[in-house]
């Protein structure tokens, strides 16, 4: 079984800001986000889509080689046989396509999935 995934939008990121910029067809669907503190945003660990990275399953957490060796499972590590990625957001403002968060853990430039509630 095959499953496609597509980025509704990017993680864009300046010395100052952090935004989630939608495609505009996806705009209205953010009707509601604005009353909302805080969003969950799944992306794409786009820069570790290499075969050897999604065969990676036990690393040292935090890249410390101090740390143990954990199932990647039990870790927020990038590699991962999916790469997709969770972050909890504080929203700070919502408009047209654009939410404008506190801050996230991915890259400038990184394909959002979803966002969700």
């Amino acid at each position: 079984m095959k499953f496609m995934l597509y980025p509704i939008g990017w993680i864009r990121k300046t010395r100052t800001t952090t935004r989630i910029v939608l495609y505009k067809k996806y705009q209205t669907g953010l009707m509601g986000v604005e009353k909302l503190s805080e969003i969950w945003v799944l992306w794409w660990f786009d820069r570790n889509d290499t075969p050897r990275m999604r065969s990676t399953l036990k690393v040292h957490p935090k890249g410390n080689p101090a740390n143990p060796l954990t199932g990647v499972f039990a870790t927020r590590a990038p590699m991962r046989p999916n790469l997709i990625a969770l972050s909890r957001c504080k929203v700070l403002s919502v408009r047209k396509n654009i939410i404008k968060i506190d801050s996230i853990d991915a890259l400038p430039d990184t394909p959002v999935l979803d966002i969700k509630p």
